[in-house]
């Protein structure tokens, strides 16, 4: 599985992968004039390099990316990233990580089996009790309390406690600079993982709701409506494909994050010099909703 995106070249305007070999060139080019210099190193920084994606099965030495990653989305929440990057691990018969496809021998990166993204279910209701998945649940009850109506809070807490339901947490998350396009077949394979695990009777086998917390922003101008009240389009997603989950969702509410964003995990939002304050917006999706999602994917996302 691999998807095409385009990565600039960091540094003295050079390729990053010619960079180790550049010395003797490099004192060459300082002969030159200072005009010539400008000029090259200004058309080289600008230089787009093409890297390809794929996915690999999780394995134990990815644990420092997917919790990274994990820590994007719960920024300073109160929830166990460590314990739940483990879980994902143990249950790696589903869910995959996205690395770059080909690193070549000569490139200066520090980590060829880098973790770009991952995606996983983690199903909340058979691990009730797990220290993490308290957590999760403590945090969205308590986010949704502030942020949306009695009425929803209540109905959220219900759905989460009903065993006969299963709620499972989707997680799906890679670093901006991986393209939307490979989410198709992430989320194809996870589908086919969870039916598998279903069959066989493993952890995380299909669920009956799918809950998602996704990052979102919006312009910081704009003021936030009374309580539930806010519109769908003043939200962007960071995650471009995650609005189609949005549409199908039942219950859904948005709770800012703005205090939480003063590390480089969270990142300063910004489109087309617009500042945007960072959200993170929770979704509740019935499972027999995600055909019709993945219908979506395939008509937006298929190259």
């Amino acid at each position: 599985m691999a998807s095409s995106a385009k990565k600039r070249a960091i540094g003295l305007g050079e390729n990053p992968e010619d960079s180790d070999n550049s010395s003797d060139e490099n004192r060459e080019d300082d002969e030159e004039s200072g005009e010539e210099d400008s000029e090259a190193s200004e058309e080289e920084i600008n230089e787009e390099i093409i890297v390809d994606f794929e996915a690999h099965t999780i394995l134990s030495s990815d644990y420092n990316g997917i919790k990274k990653l994990l820590q994007q989305v719960f920024l300073k929440a109160h929830v166990n990233t460590s314990e739940m990057t483990d879980i994902i691990i143990q249950q790696n018969h589903v869910g995959s990580v996205i690395k770059q496809a080909e690193v070549p021998e000569d490139s200066d990166d520090d980590d060829p089996d880098e973790v770009f993204g991952f995606i996983t279910m983690l199903n909340l209701t058979e691990r009730k009790g797990v220290q993490c998945v308290e957590e999760v649940k403590e945090l969205l009850v308590d986010q949704c309390e502030k942020n949306s109506t009695h009425s929803m809070t209540e109905q959220l807490e219900e759905i989460l406690s009903d065993t006969s339901k299963p709620v499972g947490l989707l997680l799906s998350e890679r670093f901006i600079n991986v393209p939307p396009q490979i989410a198709l077949p992430m989320h194809k394979q996870l589908q086919d993982e969870i039916a598998e695990a279903q069959r066989t009777n493993k952890p995380s086998g299909k669920c009956h709701y799918c809950l998602m917390i996704s990052k979102t922003c919006k312009e910081t101008s704009k003021t936030i409506p009374a309580r539930g009240g806010v519109p769908k389009d003043e939200y962007m997603f960071v995650n471009a494909e995650e609005e189609f989950f949005y549409e199908q969702a039942i219950m859904k509410f948005h709770y800012s994050v703005q205090d939480e964003t003063d590390s480089c995990l969270s990142g300063r939002w910004s489109f087309d010099d617009v500042p945007m304050k960072p959200f993170r917006t929770v979704m509740l999706i019935p499972a027999d909703r995600m055909s019709a999602i993945m219908d979506k994917l395939k008509e937006y996302l298929t190259v």
